[in-house]
Formats: structure tokens, sequence, C-alpha cells
């Protein structure tokens, strides 16, 4: 009981210690993120990565079916034990709390991406259409490159298991650009939990007790090297949903494969056309037209994929999902995944797609 309580009492102490490392980036970035955690990501992976099934939800299966036994026995003594009972919480979510900051979420308080790299976040209407149109083009002609007709959507050839082994291809490519995109051991796999991830509305997530990059396999397969990078980056130790769209982009069209090109470049157009699409919607509408209707068949693809799994959890899950990424000071929540289109106009506006 006593180490229960001193569990308890060092909870607040943790909390306080986070919000105080994220006052301090540049200590984060040198000391955790491109130190400590480099070789907690490595033996994690090297460790978790041989077994060929994720270890990660067979320990969070494990955990919810121990959590719910232990508040099945407990039921009936919550009135005369209720002090007991919430020390035993308190201790829990304090080693959660410590396992998961210290093993990978403290990377929501390293330098952002756009400081590193010296690219500006904000752009206007006119260079979000300029940026869309070239990036219109890109994908029209890898499309047609892949189909041979404007009409067609694309289908993907390989099986999940060979997106995988693909993915880290284009990190090779990335990494001569910024070292900090060299990518080793990789973790890389199936969530079993795909079903419920398709009900909560996400294509994958990174387990941070295992860094498992774990996908959510039922994704049209159009789009899932897209998916793959994004998840892998951050295993790399970038947290920021904003700045894990943009590493994954860049890690698809890097790779020499045109199938991971094409789901890099409409998994960029999707999005520049939704935010297009919130400052003016007639020029997004305007757009379409330039866009081949094979492309537009794979995003009908990807909508009739999310209407088959709709539901109120989804909901929920973004809700929480939402306040969660809010309380790790990515102050625009599920917007921040669109938040990449900046990175992206600022940074190609001098360079080729």
């Amino acid at each position: 009981m006593k180490k229960k309580i001193i569990l308890c009492l060092l909870l607040p102490l943790q909390i306080i210690i986070v919000n105080l490392l994220s006052l301090f980036p540049d200590f984060v970035e040198n000391y955790y993120s491109t130190g400590l955690y480099l070789y907690i990501a490595k033996a994690s992976r090297i460790i978790f990565g041989v077994a060929g099934f994720s270890v990660g939800d067979i320990i969070y299966t494990i955990v919810i079916i121990l959590i719910i036994r232990w508040l099945w026995i407990r039921r009936k003594t919550w009135r005369r034990g209720w002090k007991a009972n919430l020390v035993t919480i308190g201790s829990f979510l304090s080693v959660f709390y410590f396992l998961f900051y210290f093993l990978w979420a403290v990377n929501y308080h390293r330098v952002p991406l756009n400081e590193k790299m010296g690219i500006e976040k904000k752009y206007t209407p006119e260079e979000l259409i300029s940026f869309t149109k070239r990036l219109i083009t890109k994908a029209n002609a890898v499309h047609l490159q892949i189909t041979g007709n404007d009409s067609i959507k694309v289908v993907n050839p390989y099986a999940v298991e060979e997106i995988y082994s693909h993915s880290p291809d284009g990190y090779k490519g990335i990494a001569l650009l910024n070292p900090n995109f060299t990518f080793k051991h990789e973790s890389l796999k199936s969530s079993l939990l795909s079903t419920p991830l398709s009900y909560m509305g996400f294509g994958g997530y990174l387990n941070p007790f295992t860094n498992e990059a774990q996908v959510n396999c039922h994704l049209p397969l159009y789009n899932l090297p897209t998916t793959a990078c994004h998840e892998m980056s951050h295993q790399l130790g970038y947290a920021s949903e904003s700045e894990a769209n943009f590493i994954g982009y860049m890690a698809s069209i890097a790779n020499d494969d045109i199938y991971f090109k094409y789901s890099g470049y409409t998994f960029a157009l999707k999005y520049c056309l939704r935010n297009i699409k919130k400052i003016d919607e007639a020029q997004a509408e305007a757009l379409l037209p330039l866009i081949n209707k094979g492309i537009l068949q794979n995003y009908k693809e990807t909508d009739q994929f999310s209407e088959k799994y709709e539901s109120f959890v989804e909901t929920i899950f973004k809700y929480f999902y939402d306040n969660y990424l809010k309380l790790n000071h990515q102050e625009d929540g599920l917007e921040t995944y669109s938040k990449f289109v900046g990175l992206l106009v600022n940074y190609y506006k001098d360079k080729d797609l």
C-alpha cells in the first residue's frame, strides 16, 4: 500500500516535469529526441520487431481485460474500500504516465520541424491554389503512367505485407536531405485491431510502449503506402500529426515504386482540396474537372470505406483524440493533420514536386 501511495504522489510531479519540459524544446530535441529516445526506439523495434504480429495490440488487450476484471472484482467494495481503490487506480495511472512519456511522448515537446528545416507554415489562398494545380498535374501524370487511361482508378497490385516491405525505401531517399529521417530496424505491422480502428476512423497508430507502427490493414490499398510511411515517421520521434503527414508524403514520393508515388501525390492533393474548400468552396469545385476521373474514383473508394464503418464510435473516439492532441500542445487538435499543407506549400515553392 505504501508503494502505491508513493506512486500516486509521483503522478502530479511527473505532470509538472513534462509541462516544464515543454518550455525547453531545444533541451528535449538535443537530449531526448535525438539522444536518449533513439536508443529506446532502436531497442524497442529490435525486441518487438522480430515478432510477425502486433505485440502491442496483445498487450493492450490483456491490460484492458485485466482492468475490466479488476473493476468487476472490486464492484462491491467502492463504498467501504474507496480509498484503497483510488490509490490503486492512481498508482496504475502514474506508472502508465511515466512509461508513455519516457518511452515516446516527450517528443511532443521537441523543436517543431518547420523551425529545424527553415520552413514557413503560413500561406495565402493564391499560393495554395497555385501549389494544388501543380500537384494535380503531377498526380495526373503518375496516374496515367500506371493506368494509361484517365478514367480508370488505380488498383495497387501489392499485398499488404509487400507494401510494408517497400515502405522503408522512401526513407533512404529523404535521409539524404535530412539525416534525422534515417530509418533503421523497421517494425511495421497490421494492427490486430484494424476493424475497431476502422470504426474509430483511424488509419493506424504508433504503440508508444513497443514502438511498433500499427497500420489499419483494411484501408483502400492505393492509400496504404502513405499511411504506413506516416506511422513510421512517428517511430522516428515526430509526434506532431502535421509533421508525420509531411514526412509520410515525402517518403512516399521519394520511393522508386510508382504506386508509392501515386499514394503520396493523391494523399497531399486531397488535403489541399479540403483546405481550399474551407476558404472558397466554389474554387475547390472548379479544380475538380482538372483531376483525372480515375483519381476521383480512388477518392470515392475512400469515401465508401468511411461510410461503411461510419458510426457513433468514431464521433466519441475522435472527440477524445482531439482533446488528447490539444493536451499535448497540438492546439488545433484533429485539424493538426491538415496543417501539413502549409509545410508542403512553403517547402516546394522553389522545388520540383
